[in-house]
């Protein structure tokens, strides 16, 4: 997998975040300020402008251009929080021309990384976190038992969804959410629901890949 595959996959991640775009709204209208969507549909999309024409062959520096658009296009706190995620990806890619398809976990264990320093937030803690984390586990176990990218993703959606479902039940630590005290428990968490649209993009694209070979 190459440049190609990177930049097939925010061109999937730009696409699914603005169709779902109400969605998310919706969703953190409940919790938040209910600008998630157009976020995420905004940030996303600049991401994948700043590198849909590039030859740039190095994926890292290639995944930190992205990264760094989003963080101009959606300053935000949400916005910044994705873009960090790329850019850490970006330097754990650094110098990289071709990955494996098993170290597509590994650019999502760097962007969860990311994510994480940048928010100060943990599994648990119901946010995005609790929706990437449990997909990157799914994804891990597939490529143990010898499947291949598409299978893994796929596995890994279901991760997520089961992941996202979790958050309801758990107190929320950061945003606004955490205004609701014990409340919050009884919301699933917005951020959590944006992994899943991650992972789902990814299996797209891993189906893209696999089509193309």
């Amino acid at each position: 997998m190459d440049r190609l595959f990177i930049i097939d996959y925010l061109n999937e991640l730009s696409t699914i975040m603005k169709e779902k775009q109400e969605y998310l709204i919706e969703l953190d209208s409940v919790v938040g300020d209910g600008d998630l969507g157009l976020t995420m549909s905004d940030g996303f999309e600049a991401a994948f402008e700043a590198i849909k024409t590039s030859e740039e062959n190095d994926l890292g520096r290639l995944l930190f251009t992205a990264g760094k658009a989003m963080s101009s296009a959606v300053p935000s706190t949400m916005g910044t929080l994705m873009a960090s995620g790329f850019m850490q990806a970006g330097k754990a890619f650094k110098g990289k021309d071709v990955i494996e398809a098993k170290e597509i976990v590994d650019l999502l264990r760097a962007y969860a990384e990311g994510v994480m320093h940048r928010g100060k937030a943990q599994p648990g803690e119901k946010t995005f976190i609790d929706g990437l984390m449990p997909a990157i586990k799914k994804m891990d176990e597939a490529f143990a038992q010898g499947l291949d990218a598409f299978t893994a993703a796929k596995k890994g959606v279901s991760g997520a969804v089961e992941g996202y479902d979790r958050t309801a039940g758990m107190l929320a630590v950061h945003g606004r959410a955490a205004t609701r005290g014990e409340a919050s428990r009884t919301l699933k968490d917005p951020g959590a629901a944006v992994a899943v649209l991650m992972i789902t993009a990814l299996e797209k694209s891993t189906r893209n890949f696999n089509h193309k070979k």
